[in-house]
């Protein structure tokens, strides 16, 4: 079994190609049974752990677990980890164990461009990140690979965090800066990207102007929302997979207000990529896509990653 550390397994990943290959994925579709989740609780800390498995066709099957304890950040720590065990689907053999946190990161941003492919104005231009954390830091180059960014907002509850992650990509070649007030930004983006594990609405459906395509991927919880139900009133609403209007916390919300019935989602990523859901038919159009995580997408990124690590030879036996 290969054990491809954290620096491994982000050197195997490049954006157009892990929106490719999510783009295939969800084409070709897998077996990915619902999520395991247990709430943890020990000596007054609460978390959450999610176990997400799945299985492909291409003689692949994984299993995440991942850790979600949001109050690690008043101890500065990321609030998510996870790790990742690849196995033959065909024989059970153990593969490889794979960095959990860089998949995550990368796949969850990856799923956002795949989304906004669809559904962001071609034309779409000024990006507002708003969180700060490691999904938040990728967003930026997982949309300038599907749409013309030219200039990127960052905003977060701890205004610190915002300036950080301003700066990192400013020295990444971006045109980025740290905005203290979140209306007025939201009010001049073209694609608002939320990344955050707020429990509280952050962005006012009043906010949204004509053309904006709103991202949420922050929120997989019914006790967690990062926007207020106008958001999703009159809007165009996608969700990554049926589990979302289950899961998520800004839909259950939207429901509960009236502004959203379950069956006025008008599709899921798969939906997108196939062709079955129309995606963006007018510039004008307000359009929300939401997303609660598939094990589908970590999946294709383990196998992406094992195979990069796999060209000289060291396949184990029995794999695929």
């Amino acid at each position: 079994m290969l054990i491809i550390d954290t620096e491994q397994t982000r050197r195997a990943l490049a954006f157009p190609d892990v929106i490719a290959a999510l783009r295939d994925a969800f084409q070709a579709g897998a077996s990915v049974p619902p999520r395991h989740v247990h709430s943890i609780e020990s000596g007054g800390a609460r978390g959450t752990s999610l176990i997400m498995p799945a299985w492909n066709e291409q003689g692949y099957f994984g299993v995440k677990v991942i850790n979600i304890f949001p109050e690690n950040t008043r101890q500065g720590l990321p609030g998510l980890h996870a790790v990742y065990s690849l196995y033959s689907a065909r024989t059970g053999v153990p593969l490889a164990q794979v960095d959990g946190d860089v998949v995550t990161v990368w796949r969850t941003a990856g799923a956002a461009a795949l989304g906004a492919s669809c559904l962001a104005r071609p034309d779409a231009r000024v990006l507002l990140i708003v969180g700060s954390g490691r999904i938040a830091g990728l967003l930026a180059p997982a949309m300038r690979a599907v749409r013309p960014i030219e200039r990127v907002l960052v905003w977060n509850v701890r205004p610190e965090g915002a300036r950080a992650l301003a700066a990192s990509l400013a020295g990444q070649g971006f045109d980025a800066q740290a905005v203290e007030a979140l209306e007025p930004a939201v009010r001049q983006a073209d694609i608002v990207s939320c990344a955050t594990l707020s429990t509280e609405p952050l962005v006012r459906g009043a906010w949204l102007r004509p053309g904006t395509h709103l991202d949420l991927i922050g929120s997989f919880k019914p006790d967690m929302k990062e926007t207020d139900p106008a958001c999703f009133d009159g809007t165009e609403v996608y969700v990554d997979t049926d589990e979302a209007p289950t899961k998520s916390g800004d839909l259950l919300a939207a429901f509960e207000a009236g502004v959203l019935a379950p069956a006025a989602i008008r599709g899921t990523l798969a939906d997108l990529i196939s062709g079955q859901a129309p995606g963006r038919t007018a510039a004008s159009q307000v359009t929300v896509f939401k997303a609660v995580g598939s094990a589908l997408e970590d999946l294709t990124l383990a196998a992406m990653v094992y195979e990069a690590h796999s060209r000289d030879g060291r396949r184990p036996a029995g794999a695929k």
